[in-house]
């Protein structure tokens, strides 16, 4: 049995998500684990919530609670609309957990005994105002390269040059807004990055089939300008993993904590602890998937995200793995997406504009969010959600196409024979010629399912939808049952027969609708059609199901114009 190992980048915790986010990384992930299950795989799919750093404590500051509290509270949020959204994750862990804090540390200890930590001493920002040291994100100013006045102390969004805070022009807090900011010495670890360029160069240039998106980014940030600069991994902060080498004390270190961006990838590693953990396992069970030594050397390693998030994945995680001189499970594959925008601008978390993952799901149920997003993944490029192309994509392909197939059939052979497959003659050539082109169509579709291709892979479940609408177009049983009942049986029974097969397709996309189908066909769950032409015999003469309720309904115009007013602005 293959097996692979699936994560989705972790969303970070001050707050509910929009959907740029969901499509950015946690439901194309989600997509993937549902098909190599349906495969036969076994899959270890993770994903937690990143909760150190200074957002979370401002955000916790902002409600009132402490950041732990806080943290355990909309860990409890994301978790549940992780479900509503029928993420199935194997487990959905915490970056704040005692086995993050441990791998983190004892990571820490191995990059030093390698000679890949250094203690230098910086001069960082101080906002006597706040009464604190700024981290990057939170000074903003004008970029000294392109001259974008909302550049962060980290990175400017414009050119996407990697900055020092000290760098802006005319800096000032975000926090407060206070531009009292001076320049004060303090001590830092920073990782050697530089030191590994060759080799993560060389680990690079062997992931052939990477996405172009993926390897543009990571050699940009490798070979641009300066080259890989090392790091800083440390902050002068009270929430995060405390700095220590190993179980010991660093000394000159007391008082800090690990940056956000050094252990939160390494949760996706203490994840599978976490889910041994939490389901009764051994060690021995979550280190098969993440440890050469110990049998992840036959196991699939494929990471989602955002192309915000690459430079990481590709270059200070990897730095952060081989550094360790340990035997860790690299990365095969890495599904980059670009941004999904809003309505002829961005989604904004801070600003409310778009729809977030809570009031999507208040409005209309998981699958109508799924496909709409999953169909319009941006992968090649940025893409753009608005209601006009939602409400026609949704009435279109969900209700007039999937929904209408299935009513109709199901509806006519209630009407003409009952809640029971009908009998009639055998399959002639046109039915013979339906199922030699939703063959081809299958292939097709598993082809793109593999190579992660998913607004292709969307297309080629949608033709196979077409297709039974088309064979019931032209076969026409409604007209035939008046002149040849039993040829007009037939042709119900083929129809019939192509419902479970959708179901079984269509699981990945859209599970709820899969399952309702499954179980008014009284197949049981959703499975994945290995043998097409089987298929169509899975229901025999005589077999009983149930007509299903309604599964999409169409949204109206009224609805389209009320939901864009609803979410133009700011949330309540």
């Amino acid at each position: 049995m293959a097996r692979t190992l699936i994560t989705s980048a972790l969303p970070y915790i001050n707050g509910i998500k929009h959907l740029g986010n969901l499509v950015g990384s946690q439901l194309p992930a989600d997509l993937y684990a549902r098909y190599r299950r349906a495969r036969g795989d076994e899959v270890l799919f993770l994903c937690a919530t990143d909760e150190h750093g200074t957002p979370a404590e401002i955000a916790a500051q902002k409600a009132g609670k402490d950041v732990a509290e806080y943290c355990t509270e909309m860990h409890a949020v994301q978790a549940q609309l992780a479900a509503g959204y029928r993420l199935s994750f194997d487990h959905f862990g915490r970056s704040s957990s005692p086995q993050n804090h441990r791998l983190t540390q004892h990571l820490a200890k191995r990059l030093f005994e390698e000679g890949l930590i250094e203690e230098v001493e910086e001069t960082q920002v101080y906002s006597k105002t706040d009464g604190r040291f700024l981290p990057d994100r939170y000074i903003e100013g004008t970029c000294p390269n392109c001259g974008f006045e909302g550049a962060r102390g980290d990175q400017c969004d414009n050119c996407t040059k990697q900055l020092d805070p000290t760098d802006l022009i005319n800096p000032y807090s975000t926090i407060s807004g206070a531009t009292d900011l001076e320049e004060r010495k303090t001590k830092h670890l920073y990782l050697r990055q530089s030191k590994m360029r060759e080799a993560l160069s060389e680990w690079i240039d062997s992931k052939t089939d990477w996405p172009i998106l993926t390897t543009s980014i990571a050699k940009k940030w490798l070979n641009d300008g300066d080259g890989l600069q090392d790091r800083g991994i440390t902050r002068d902060l009270k929430w995060g993993v405390p700095v220590q080498k190993g179980d010991e004390p660093w000394e000159g270190m007391e008082g800090k904590v690990f940056y956000v961006w050094f252990d939160a990838p390494i949760e996706y590693i203490a994840c599978g602890a976490e889910w041994a953990e939490a389901n009764g396992k051994t060690d021995a069970d979550w280190e098969r998937w993440w440890r050469t030594d110990k049998g992840a050397d036959d196991v699939q390693y494929v990471q989602f995200m955002g192309k915000d998030n690459v430079p990481f994945h590709t270059l200070s995680f990897p730095a952060t793995m081989l550094g360790s001189k340990e035997p860790w499970k690299m990365v095969d594959y890495i599904k980059s997406f670009n941004y999904l925008n809003y309505d002829g601008g961005q989604f904004s978390t801070s600003r409310g504009r778009g729809v977030f993952m809570d009031q999507a799901l208040s409005i209309l149920p998981a699958d109508y969010w799924r496909w709409w997003l999953l169909s319009h993944a941006p992968e090649s490029s940025d893409a753009e959600f608005t209601w006009e192309n939602f409400q026609a994509s949704v009435n279109k392909d969900l209700a007039d196409v999937l929904g209408n197939f299935v009513s109709r059939v199901t509806k006519f052979c209630r009407s003409k024979f009952g809640e029971e497959v009908p009998a009639g003659i055998d399959y002639g050539a046109r039915e013979e010629a339906v199922i030699a082109t939703i063959s081809e169509k299958v292939v097709a579709y598993q082809n793109h399912m593999d190579a992660i291709e998913i607004r292709k892979a969307a297309g080629e479940l949608r033709a196979i939808w077409v297709a039974g609408n088309e064979y019931l177009q032209e076969a026409a049983p409604w007209a035939t049952f008046k002149e040849d009942p039993e040829t007009a049986a037939m042709q119900i029974r083929f129809a019939l027969n192509l419902i479970p097969l959708y179901a079984g397709l269509s699981a990945p996309f859209i599970p709820d609708a899969a399952g309702q189908l499954s179980t008014a066909m009284g197949t049981g769950a959703a499975t994945w059609p290995e043998d097409v032409k089987a298929a169509f015999t899975r229901l025999p003469a005589g077999h009983t199901f149930a007509v299903p309720d309604n599964l999409f309904g169409k949204i109206t115009d009224a609805q389209r114009e009320e939901w864009q007013e609803q979410f133009a602005g700011k949330r309540d």
